[in-house]
């Protein structure tokens, strides 16, 4: 026979009703905070994955971030480019109009003046700001404006040529910036001729590329590279390349203001004396700037005097080498451009991506975590029924004793 004393069972009630009060007490927070796991002791086990799960959202918020900021800076780089974009093809259009014959000094001042403004224009683009005040075109110094106007007035790109990028998920970065001198800077320009030595007087002009298999041919061992010419005493055409090589000219024979061609480049020469030392270069590989060809096509606009065929000759140069500059000039811009569409395309992806991973994530994280409210009302229901039970059970038993006997 045991003997239970009094303490005995005050002390057995007593530890019996905390249980059931701290089981009720737990159902009850899971079900104010809708979360069956509040602190490790509930479910260890859980509690280590939903630790671990919470990383990983930390993680994925992180970059999804990353992807919003290389998102905005690509669609405003995009933005700018297409303006400018615009901008060219309406300085294109002046250009175009500035090669009719038939307009006046005052026609070519008018077309000037707003080749002028769109100038400034494509400036104030090539000088765009991100959000956070930094400029998007000046590579890594983005705290310096892009292009600055020099003593001359002419627009010089001042950043360095540094492409940012940014990790946009585990491994994979994206270029979110593109400086402007790759872009404004060094496009291909059209094919120049240029006096060497100047005696007779005479000009080079009508320069262009009729054929670039040719001249790849002609320097097959690299770029294509100046040409220098010479017409000796016999009247023949003497071409050679930078290291010395001769080139084949046709016609060889000079005739004044008759074109001939060496190695796919066309050329013009008028007015010199056979074998007097006159000498000119060609360069057919040169590079531009398109705030630099936009400067040149607006003083040539002004100054040039199409009164003498030298003259007439150094204008029809400059509009038909203006136009051949501002259409590489879009052409660059247009590759830069589909080059963020790609890259765009690659950020949407990694965007639709992380954002499937934060969905699994979290569905993961809510079975471990949430509650399920109608097992925990259940379970409240019960709990308070059984304290309850157990308090009023208390109750009876505390009250057996040899006392009440007496």
């Amino acid at each position: 026979m045991i003997r239970i004393s009094s303490q005995q069972v005050f002390s057995s009630g007593i530890n019996r009703l905390q249980e059931l009060n701290s089981n009720l007490n737990s159902t009850q927070q899971q079900i104010s905070t809708g979360k069956r796991v509040n602190k490790p002791s509930d479910d260890p086990v859980a509690a280590a994955r939903i630790l671990k799960l919470d990383q990983e959202l930390s993680r994925v918020s992180t970059y999804e971030r990353n992807v919003d900021l290389a998102d905005n800076r690509l669609s405003q780089e995009e933005n700018a480019l297409e303006s400018s974009i615009d901008i060219l093809q309406r300085i294109r259009e002046l250009t175009v109009q500035a090669g009719n014959g038939s307009l006046s000094a005052n026609d070519r001042q008018s077309i000037s003046s707003e080749i002028e403004e769109r100038l400034g224009q494509l400036a104030n683009i090539g000088n765009t700001r991100d959000a956070s005040g930094e400029y998007i075109f000046s590579g890594f110094q983005g705290s310096v404006q892009a292009f600055q106007q020099n003593e001359e007035g002419s627009y010089v790109y001042q950043g360095d040529e540094g492409q940012r990028v940014l990790e946009i998920d585990d491994g994979v970065t994206v270029p979110i910036s593109d400086n402007g001198k790759g872009i404004f800077v060094n496009i291909p320009a059209a094919a120049t001729g240029e006096y060497t030595t100047n005696v007779s007087g005479g000009f080079i002009s009508g320069v262009s590329v009729v054929n670039e298999a040719d001249l790849n041919a002609a320097f097959s061992g690299g770029f294509p590279g100046d040409i220098a010419l010479t017409v000796d005493a016999a009247g023949i055409i003497q071409a050679q390349d930078s290291q010395g090589n001769a080139l084949a000219v046709t016609p060889a024979t000079y005739e004044s203001g008759e074109p001939f061609v060496v190695a796919g480049v066309e050329a013009t020469i008028a007015d010199i004396t056979p074998g007097a030392g006159d000498s000119f270069t060609l360069k057919p590989n040169e590079r531009q700037s398109v705030f630099g060809t936009i400067e040149n096509l607006i003083a040539g606009l002004e100054s040039i005097d199409k009164g003498t065929p030298e003259g007439l000759a150094e204008y029809d140069d400059l509009i038909a080498q203006s136009l051949v500059n501002l259409d590489n000039a879009q052409e660059s811009i247009l590759l830069k451009q589909t080059e963020l569409g790609g890259r765009m395309n690659a950020v949407e992806s990694t965007r639709n991506f992380l954002a499937d991973s934060s969905v699994y994530t979290n569905e993961i994280r809510s079975q471990l975590q949430d509650v399920d409210y109608a097992e925990a009302i259940s379970n409240l229901s019960f709990q308070s029924f059984v304290l309850q039970a157990a308090q009023q059970s208390f109750a009876q038993v505390s009250q057996l004793s040899l006392f009440d006997r007496l």
